[in-house]
This record gives structure tokens, C-alpha cells and sequence, in this order.
């Protein structure tokens, strides 16, 4: 074990899989000579040669579709969009041909794409450089979607959608490279927890498909993805509730009968994502667990969420959603 933040993680993930399988291969803006824009692939060429650790054109929408052409022919494409702001000009290789090839053929041709980025706020990146698409690829059948808030399930996550066969989008919080943070009422960054987790050098996964029991309690289910796990973390330290927290990990598929679980022991259930609300994935799980949970909800389910407006640059900190907020939403949900 080494301790690790989430840059260093997910290199050593790169970097297992580059020693393991010679099929895989790194790619996109920056990501060879330079080691990425946040030096998640740092030395990785010069350890692994250019011919599998390499730079790309300034053109979202040809990696996507080199990564596709690759993983038909056999490969294992690890592709970088520099910031999941920039993915949109690949959406149409993604959605149209990575996702569908597998139906499409019936079975018979399969790519199996890992598609990194970076997303969300709390770097005063602006409007380009915060945002979180996540919903708008979880609504995709045939993609796995896949959302990384620590350095030990980064690189397991990681290593899962390398080795599956089917299409992976692996979002990473830059707000968590290297350590988590939250705002506090002055807009003023503060480091909530080390940023530095225990995190094994060798292989291992952790399953697609599979949350992560954060915290546990009895009055109130607070699921979450991302950086908003550590800032939940924070806001239940603050309502003074016990609550079970849940990091849900994987988007596509999600743990269903683990939040069930949680949900019908609670009886309350508070969603919480940094992306708008508005047909946010929040809400595809407020469906799911009042489908399956209504009998025993004590309380409407809440979400709290980024509002419904392009992402600021000058007040991203009263955007995303604040210890306080979250805070707020246990307290009237429990109250209710």
C-alpha cells in the first residue's frame, strides 16, 4: 500500500494496465510528452514508449473515433477528453457508434473504449472547465458510466472499465486530484480531509455496478457521487443526523437494491449531485426508489443540486451545493 491522492492513483492504474495487457493503449490532448493537463499520465511514455502513451490533435471528436476503430480491431483504447466540458464534440462517435456497435452487429463486433475526463467545479475553471454531464450519458444504453470520489476507487474503477467489454465513461472530479475540498460561507476554499488515501501499487478492481457504504446511521439515506460525497460528509457532521452515506460509485448500472436497502431502513432519502437539477441523474433515482420504497418513504425524497443555469466563473461556490445546504435539506427532511 502507498498513500496516494487521485492524480497518483489514477497513473498507477495507467500504468498497471500499460505492464499488463500490451493491447492497451493511452491517449488524447497532452497526455504523452507532457503527462496531461493535471499530470495524470506523467511519465508514462517516457516508461512505456510512444507507440502506447501518445499526444492527439486538438479534436475531441477524432479520439473518440480512433479509440472506436482501435477497440474493434482488438485494442484496449484509454482515451483522455481534457475536460468533460470538451466531450461534446465526441457525443456523436460515443453515443451513435462506441455504444450501439455492440447491438448494431448483434453481438458479433464489440469496443471496448475507456473514455476519461475530468469534470465538475471548485477550480475556478468558468463555464468550459466545470461543468458535470454525467446525466446526459447514463440515458446512452450500451455505455457503463462510472464516477470516481476517492484515490482508492479511482484506480479500481479505472481498471474495471480498461479490462470490460463494453464502452466505459470514467468521470473524474478535479476537484478531488488532489485533495477534497468544500466552500465554506465565505467562498473560501478549506480542505476537508487528507488528501491522500491508502491505495494498493498492484492490480485490483472494484465492480462495476457496485456503491460504497461511506457512512452509516438510521434517520436519513444521503446518496451521492463525486466530490459531493465529501462535502455530504461535512454537511451530516453539521445537521448532527445519523445517516447512512452512500457513494454510489457507478452510474450505469447503480446499485439499486443497495440504496433499497438503506432507503427502507431510513424511511428518508436526500440526493445530492453537483449538475443541474433539471433532469439530472438525481432524479432518474428519486423514480427508482419510490418505485420501489413508497410504502416505507416517511418523507418526499429531496435533492440538492447545482441550479438550473450555465455554470458561474465568479460564484461557483453558492452553485454547487454547500455543506450548509445539504445540511439544511437533512434537517427539513427529517423533520417532515
Amino acid at each position: 500500500m502507498s498513500e496516494m491522492n487521485m492524480v497518483q492513483a489514477v497513473n498507477s492504474a495507467l500504468d498497471v494496465m500499460l505492464e499488463r495487457d500490451e493491447n492497451v493503449l493511452v491517449f488524447g490532448e497532452d497526455v504523452g510528452y507532457f503527462g496531461g493537463v493535471f499530470r495524470t499520465s506523467d511519465g508514462l511514455q517516457e516508461k512505456h514508449g510512444a507507440q502506447r502513451v501518445f499526444d492527439t490533435p486538438l479534436s475531441e471528436g477524432g479520439i473518440a473515433a480512433i479509440a472506436f476503430g482501435m477497440g474493434l480491431n482488438g485494442l484496449r483504447p484509454v482515451c483522455e477528453i481534457q475536460f468533460a466540458d470538451y466531450i461534446f464534440p465526441a457525443y456523436d462517435q460515443i453515443v451513435n457508434e462506441i455504444a450501439k456497435l455492440r447491438h448494431r452487429s448483434g453481438g458479433e463486433f464489440w469496443t471496448p473504449v475507456t473514455i476519461r475526463t475530468p469534470a465538475g467545479g471548485g477550480i475556478r475553471g468558468g463555464h468550459h472547465h466545470s461543468q458535470s454531464p454525467e446525466s446526459q450519458f447514463t440515458h446512452t444504453p450500451g455505455l457503463k458510466v462510472v464516477y470516481a470520489s476517492t484515490p482508492y476507487n479511482a484506480k479500481g474503477l479505472l481498471i474495471s472499465a480498461i479490462e470490460s467489454e463494453d464502452p466505459v465513461v470514467v468521470f473524474e472530479p478535479k476537484r478531488c486530484y488532489r485533495g477534497p475540498f468544500y466552500g465554506d460561507p465565505h467562498n473560501v476554499p478549506t480542505w476537508a480531509g487528507h488528501p491522500d488515501a491508502d491505495v494498493p501499487e498492484e492490480h485490483y478492481t472494484i465492480p462495476i455496478g457496485q456503491a460504497r457504504l461511506a457512512k452509516r446511521g438510521d434517520e436519513c439515506t444521503i446518496v451521492s457521487w463525486g466530490t459531493m460525497v465529501h462535502v455530504c460528509e461535512k454537511a451530516i457532521e453539521m445537521s448532527g443526523a445519523s445517516c447512512d452515506l452512500i457513494d454510489l460509485q457507478s452510474l450505469v448500472p447503480w446499485d439499486k437494491d443497495a440504496i433499497v436497502e438503506s432507503v427502507s431502513k431510513t424511511g428518508r432519502c436526500v440526493i445530492v449531485h453537483e449538475a443541474p437539477k433539471t433532469s439530472g441523474f438525481g432524479a432518474e433515482m428519486a423514480a427508482s426508489i419510490q418505485e420501489r420504497c413508497f410504502w416505507g418513504l416517511e418523507a418526499p425524497i429531496r435533492r440538492v443540486t447545482g441550479w438550473d443555469t450555465p455554470f458561474p466563473h465568479t460564484t461557483e461556490w453558492d452553485y454547487m451545493p454547500s455543506p450548509s445546504r445539504i445540511a439544511e435539506a437533512i434537517r427539513e427532511t427529517l423533520e417532515a
